[in-house]
């Protein structure tokens, strides 16, 4: 477990130490209980203080003297839901576009929607996030990270990458005056020694993780090509392990991706196009990928499209690169891209793995212990058994059965604190 991340992360906030008792225990009596790998029925769990403490058959669990009892009838009790790839700092391109968030909204007025946005977060079950680049707005996610870990506001766990890593000329805004100083979205690196030191200041700055884009629309004629070669991609991982963070990397052509893997980057944003010996070697490597399906749906329902057939190419073409990725083994993690759309609707992108051909019970363990494992928390987050953090929601109905459930949350609790109760307990 990397240092920083543990201090980070299990740090319980100064309110909800304030207004709890390390001795508390409460007994939690949901219809089922999904601990990360399988459904249970008559489960109860035992929390005392922060962590968990006990689960398993109610008749054969003692509960401790004093134990508050809190039933929820018609519900599933699930860890906390991980969002792996997500934008506080954005919010909907349908309400305002991604440039016009960039150039014309101040830092503290995006702060104030990103904080909102985390609220929305937390009481929609998603109790942990990985914030995957600011778009210009520095090292913001940093200090809300701090608020939330602090109780200053509400918020998930949160880890952080501050500004995305970009090679030069290749990342936006763009079409302005050659002779226009423009604010990017990102910061700029080239050549080896140029990565390191970005990476270095970056990691000095306090985040948990390096992101870059491996690849992006500055081809010929706007088409997507490589933007790093594979020796500075190299170059960031060897830097940011030697200081315990991995690196995820925004990539979606084949030799992006490849380049980025080859170079050890722990994920693989988006990865649209994707082949099978690409894939072949993501699963080889154990290299995760993050298929953003919701945010690629969002951008084409803002463009028109109904959600009906005809499906647009942009839809068929992830459909088809998600299948391939789910027949190659590769390991996978949700993260929806939300910013894009509304934060509070990451379950979409559990839907959307679903319908793309993905078996629920397999999308619900990517969403708790696939992406604490690929957070390298799973020794703290993302199962209900004793000794982890208690972490955990409760959903009316089987989201095994209809993935709508995880939108019907009735019950949130953030390291042993009660966030969100929507039913009567005992």
């Amino acid at each position: 477990m990397r240092p920083l991340l543990l201090a980070a992360l299990t740090a319980l906030p100064l309110a909800a130490a304030a207004q709890s008792n390390a001795d508390a225990v409460v007994v939690l009596r949901p219809d089922l209980v999904f601990d990360g790998e399988t459904m249970h029925a008559q489960w109860d769990v035992i929390v005392r203080g922060d962590r968990i403490e006990a689960a398993g058959p109610a008749t054969s669990v003692q509960h401790p003297p004093g134990a508050r009892m809190i039933v929820l009838p018609g519900t599933t009790l699930l860890p906390g839901l991980i969002e792996g790839h997500s934008h506080l700092l954005l919010h909907p391109y349908d309400e305002t576009p991604w440039t016009d968030q960039v150039l014309r909204e101040s830092e503290s007025y995006r702060v104030a929607r990103a904080v909102e946005a985390a609220h929305v977060t937390l009481l929609s079950g998603f109790t942990t996030e990985r914030d995957l680049g600011t778009e210009g707005a520095g090292y913001a996610d940093v200090g809300l990270r701090r608020a939330f870990r602090e109780g200053v506001v509400p918020g998930p766990r949160l880890l952080t990458a501050g500004p995305a890593i970009v090679a030069t000329g290749s990342y936006g805004p763009a079409g302005f005056r050659p002779d226009m100083d423009v604010p990017l979205g990102a910061e700029e690196a080239d050549g080896v020694e140029g990565v390191t030191r970005v990476v270095r200041d970056q990691i000095g700055h306090g985040v948990d993780w390096i992101k870059v884009y491996a690849d992006y629309g500055w081809g010929p004629g706007g088409t997507a090509a490589p933007t790093f070669l594979e020796s500075e991609l190299r170059a960031a991982v060897e830097v940011a392990a030697s200081a315990g963070r991995d690196v995820s990397a925004h990539a979606s052509t084949p030799e992006g991706m490849r380049r980025a893997v080859a170079a050890g980057v722990r994920t693989i944003e988006h990865g649209d196009g994707g082949t099978p010996e690409v894939f072949a070697l993501m699963a080889a490597r154990g290299t995760w990928l993050c298929p953003t399906l919701a945010a690629g749906d969002a951008i084409e329902r803002y463009r028109g499209w109904n959600g009906q057939t005809p499906e647009p190419d942009r839809i068929r073409r992830k459909r088809e690169s998600f299948r391939a990725a789910v027949v190659a083994g590769v390991p996978m993690c949700v993260g929806s891209d939300v910013g894009v759309f509304s934060h509070g609707e990451s379950a979409r992108e559990m839907a959307l793995m679903v319908a793309y051909g993905m078996q629920p019970l397999d999308v619900l363990r990517a969403a708790t212990t696939g992406n604490a494992r690929m957070l390298r928390l799973d020794d703290r987050l993302g199962a209900i058994r004793p000794g982890l953090l208690a972490d955990l929601i409760a959903v009316e109905g089987d989201p095994s059965i209809g993935m709508e459930a995880l939108t019907r949350v009735r019950f949130v609790m953030l390291g042993g604190r009660i966030v969100r109760q929507d039913t009567a307990g005992q």
